[in-house]
């Protein structure tokens, strides 16, 4: 054997108890496993796991890491919480497939999740050319990804708020076959971004059709997670229904004060879907915060034609008022239909240096610090950071947090941006908040409950059939950690404090985690659907 994990607690995913044994690796894959008082097998590496947890590695269902592996192939962010793999192309915008003119909007257009792209050469404009310039570069973890709609809709038609005409929608349709061919999981949607909050049900339907036609899922970001947030779950039940297509609801909860107290509506809505023959899983982060783009407020009719036109409207006195009444009054589409509350969106990183000083406060507090109204410092850092600006967005509620993490459907995704001088500490402690928070400190989930949550759920959504569990013949792609110690130290005022409890990662039977460091390992490469 390559190396023998020698008398670990072994959690294998499935949720059943767990049982201490020795567990043989060899070439990449779980080539052994050793129940206590079984013979126990020999091999040219030996790791000490008495009083440690081996689960199979975390699953990261909902990832914005498109560029991050490949400007940071180490990416200890995400290798230090157990990740082995994560799912990109979310929320409908990232840069496959693509061409040379949309390539341009759509950096422009997500430069707060992921940077603007000017140190990345973008040799690819397929799924699989994407996917391909992974494996050829290699990187800490594996990763899959999701043909992000609204990036599929730019293609086809551009910025344009109207229904797509019969040639438009067969484009789609095709480059979303062809992107499935090539590998991807599902398509994803962000029915709060535009372009893809355009589209219409009908037009989501077809495409989703095509999506299950290969095997794949769906993954909205829905219409709402506010106001009408029940009426948007309800919504993408229907769609996927009609569309015989399986459904995974991204960072599901249920957020603002209209929906406090409200999961287990949500709950009972995709219970009664579930006993009626759907098939859906959701995932969420351990977090009451949300996280996402300044930008991402604005009404939709405002981002119409893409981040130049965006800009321009903001430079007009008087459609820039328009854009404040419809955000601070009636509630823009952009805020889930909810009147912004200043108070809540907190900067947590920009593009442009002049505008450090609002990281880390409230548009409240920075206003307040400059003796004018919140609207003009926001409309100061979405003009001068040319909508680049991240936030932290505090509209979560704790109840709602644990009901649905509880559920048996319910998987992890850290939602994670990398950007910014402050961003959202999901990105760096997601897992171990689980494990330390959530099952050792206020056990709301049972450990090897847990590990089912964030490993073998998750494999079985993206339909891998050798990994997500601890069992002869997967790969390895494992996580060794302690259950006393392990925590996310990742806090708002420290977010890329990297975890604790975590000694030993595993990916394709090499560690990319080795004594709690880093090294220099790069054995992650790009998983392709499997039909």
């Amino acid at each position: 054997m390559d190396t023998v994990i020698r008398g670990a607690r072994v959690i294998d995913g499935t949720g059943a108890p767990s049982y201490r044994a020795d567990v043989a690796l060899r070439e990449g894959r779980i080539a052994h496993l050793a129940p206590e008082g079984a013979p126990r097998p020999g091999g040219a590496r030996t790791i000490d796991a008495d009083g440690l947890a081996l689960a199979p590695g975390f699953i990261d269902m909902h990832a914005h890491s498109d560029l991050a592996i490949l400007r940071d192939p180490a990416h200890t962010a995400k290798a230090a919480q157990g990740v082995t793999l994560e799912v990109l192309g979310q929320d409908g915008l990232s840069y496959a497939p693509t061409d040379d003119a949309t390539l341009s909007a759509i950096r422009e257009a997500i430069t707060g999740w992921n940077g603007d792209g000017g140190d990345i050469d973008f040799d690819w404009r397929t799924v699989g050319g994407y996917l391909d310039r992974i494996d050829r570069q290699g990187t800490a973890v594996n990763a899959a990804y999701l043909i992000p709609q609204g990036s599929v809709r730019m293609l086809a038609m551009g910025w344009d708020d109207r229904p797509a005409a019969p040639d438009e929608l067969a484009t789609m349709k095709r480059l979303v076959a062809e992107g499935m061919e090539q590998g991807a999981m599902g398509l994803s949607s962000g029915l709060t971004y535009t372009p893809g909050m355009y589209a219409s049900d009908a037009e989501l339907t077809e495409l989703c059709r095509v999506v299950a036609a290969w095997g794949g899922y769906y993954c909205p970001h829905h219409r709402s997670y506010g106001a009408g947030a029940l009426e948007a779950y309800a919504e993408m039940v229907a769609l996927t229904r009609e569309a015989g297509c399986p459904l995974h609801l991204a960072h599901a909860t249920m957020n603002f004060g209209v929906n406090q107290g409200r999961a287990p509506e949500l709950l009972a809505l995709l219970d009664a879907a579930l006993a009626d023959g759907a098939d859906i899983t959701l995932d969420t982060y351990p977090y009451t915060p949300g996280c996402t783009t300044l930008a991402a407020m604005l009404p939709s009719w405002a981002n119409e034609g893409g981040p130049e036109a965006t800009l321009a409207r903001l430079a007009d006195p008087a459609t820039a008022a328009r854009i404040r009444h419809v955000m601070e009054v009636e509630g823009a589409d952009g805020c889930h239909g909810v009147p912004i509350e200043w108070d809540t969106i907190e900067i947590s990183g920009v593009g442009n240096p002049s505008l450090a000083d609002h990281v880390g406060r409230t548009v409240a507090e920075s206003a307040a610090r400059r003796g004018e109204e919140p609207w003009a410092t926001a409309l100061r850092l979405l003009t001068e950071d040319r909508l680049g600006s991240t936030i932290l967005q505090h509209v979560g509620h704790e109840e709602n947090v644990r009901a649905i993490m509880r559920h048996r459907v319910h998987t992890g995704g850290s939602d994670g941006i990398l950007q910014g001088a402050k961003p959202h500490p999901r990105a760096y402690g997601t897992f171990p908040h689980y494990l330390g928070h959530y099952v050792r400190e206020l056990g709301v989930l049972s450990l090897e409950e847990c590990v089912a949550h964030l490993s073998g759920r998750p494999a079985a959504r993206l339909r891998l059939p050798d990994r997500g569990l601890i069992r002869e013949g997967h790969v390895a792609d494992l996580v060794l950690f302690d259950p006393e110690t392990v925590a996310a130290t990742a806090t708002f005022a420290e977010p890329r404090s990297l975890p604790v409890g975590i000694p030993h990662v595993f990916v394709a039977g090499r560690p990319v985690i080795e004594d709690g460091h880093r090294t220099d390992v790069l054995a992650g490469r790009a998983v392709r659907r499997t039909r």
